[in-house]
């Protein structure tokens, strides 16, 4: 058998029917570069959008840290002035008999009337004192230490602040004394 014979006319239709394949062929390599370059750019999106969320849930778990922080130096000085009020302020109903200062409680007093945004905090007051006599004046030397915390210890939410005073007093005869 002898092949057939072509014209002219049917080898340029075979060229165009080649060059219409190779066409397709490349575009179809270039759809899927295109669809890699789309994979990769959306998990670089979503990696890029947990480390924004991951960031924002930090910064928002330290500022209110840092709030709870405030909120509990302000406790321990309410402590702080606490004691003061009780070695100072209503001397009679704090002296004991015989005119001598004010005494320390033997352990922490612990002060849970404090209100606002201090609520559900604990303040512990530690009281530590020494009395001196100076000719007839009986000097206090009183050493507060208040404590403040909220939370659990060993979490995350747990906060706590210390904050320590010293003051004195002097009475003479159970009198505050004038010089």
């Amino acid at each position: 058998m002898k092949p057939p014979a072509y014209t002219m006319q049917s080898m340029s239709a075979i060229r165009r029917k080649l060059r219409t394949a190779r066409f397709h062929r490349r575009s179809f390599r270039q759809r899927g570069f295109a669809l890699v370059s789309a994979i990769f750019l959306l998990v670089v999106l979503t990696v890029l959008g947990a480390f924004m969320l991951t960031l924002s849930t930090v910064q928002h778990a330290t500022a209110n840290q840092d709030l709870q922080g405030s909120r509990a130096l302000q406790g321990a000085r309410a402590g702080i002035e606490w004691g003061i009020y009780q070695a100072m302020i209503p001397e009679s109903t704090n002296m004991p008999t015989g005119g001598s200062p004010y005494v320390c409680p033997a352990g922490p007093s612990s002060i849970s009337s404090l209100g606002g945004s201090l609520i559900g905090f604990n303040v512990q007051v530690q009281c530590t004192m020494a009395t001196y006599t100076e000719g007839d004046h009986q000097i206090g030397v009183y050493h507060f230490t208040s404590t403040s915390s909220s939370g659990t210890s060993g979490t995350a939410q747990y906060v706590e602040r210390k904050m320590s005073a010293s003051m004195s007093t002097c009475r003479t005869n159970g009198v505050p004394c004038n010089d």
